[in-house]
């Protein structure tokens, strides 16, 4: 005599709720959850911060060292002896585009080495929703590139840097920079995933912001480089966030070079953002 076993049929309901709790949390997340836990990993990497103020120095010391540098030693020979005030005027906004590159590098290395420490796996075990931990990191990183910012433009008005627009253009530029510079941490978190250490996502993010920085507009006019160098040069996105920049602080045509740099923002976000977050997701 053989016995017939009935499954109860599960409810809508039941299956709504296994989906939303998923493997190891990987299930959907409403967004004030989303939300609650991009506030609570920002307020761990802050306070990993304030444990660790060393982690500071290169957001301090680097746009005093940079300005002064560029300033005093090509100001003269760019814009003539004597003239380094003309040239504050034009390498501070393109400095600006520089700061968020720079620390968008960090982001990269910083996201390697916590798969090293373990750190991640652990939050990949939480019920969690993975893209929270990477954005997470990039609103922390935006806040030390604007005390990057801030102190830029205090050692540019020192050396004589004046707004000849209006602070709103001043405060417009800031947050172009921030827009790109977020879209630039999406690529070295994604390089911080796939490379094995630390030093060959510093020694690949150099290879990519050497050329990038210094075939420019950053710090020196285009109308100066050889005719290949010009073409480069107007393709290259940090030369259309400088020349934004430069035209909202010191007045000039701004409408080409920030819708440029707004798509090149968008289109970066849009492709590095999903690779990244399916990356860590999968990485082992």
């Amino acid at each position: 005599m053989s016995t017939v076993t009935t499954s109860k049929p599960r409810t809508p309901a039941a299956t709504s709720a296994a989906t939303a709790v998923g493997p190891a949390g990987e299930g959907r997340i409403g967004l004030r959850g989303n939300l609650r836990h991009i506030g609570a990993l920002v307020r761990r990497n802050t306070l990993q911060i304030k444990q660790d103020p060393e982690s500071m120095f290169d957001v301090v010391f680097m746009p005093i060292i940079f300005t002064l540098l560029f300033v005093f030693v090509f100001g003269g020979a760019i814009s003539g002896k004597g003239q380094q005030e003309a040239y504050v005027n034009y390498v501070v906004p393109g400095l600006m585009a520089m700061m968020g590159m720079n620390i968008a590098m960090g982001v990269g290395t910083g996201v390697n080495d916590d798969f090293k420490k373990g750190v991640m796996d652990r939050f990949r075990s939480m019920p969690i929703a993975r893209s929270s931990v990477l954005i997470a990191k990039i609103v922390v990183e935006l806040g030390r590139m604007m005390v990057a910012i801030a102190i830029l433009l205090a050692v540019g008005f020192m050396l004589g840097l004046s707004i000849k627009t209006s602070v709103l253009d001043l405060f417009l530029s800031i947050g172009l920079s921030a827009v790109f510079g977020a879209s630039l941490m999406w690529i070295f978190i994604l390089l911080g995933l796939t490379m094995k250490t630390a030093q060959a996502v510093q020694g690949m993010a150099m290879l990519v912001l050497m050329p990038l920085q210094f075939g420019s507009s950053i710090f020196a006019p285009p109308s100066t480089m050889p005719g290949w160098l010009q073409t480069f040069t107007d393709y290259n996105p940090l030369s259309n966030l400088a020349d934004a920049a430069r035209g909202l602080i010191n007045g000039g045509a701004v409408a080409h070079p920030v819708w440029v740099t707004l798509a090149w923002s968008v289109a970066i976000t849009l492709v590095t953002m999903p690779l990244a977050v399916r990356k860590f997701r999968q990485k082992t």
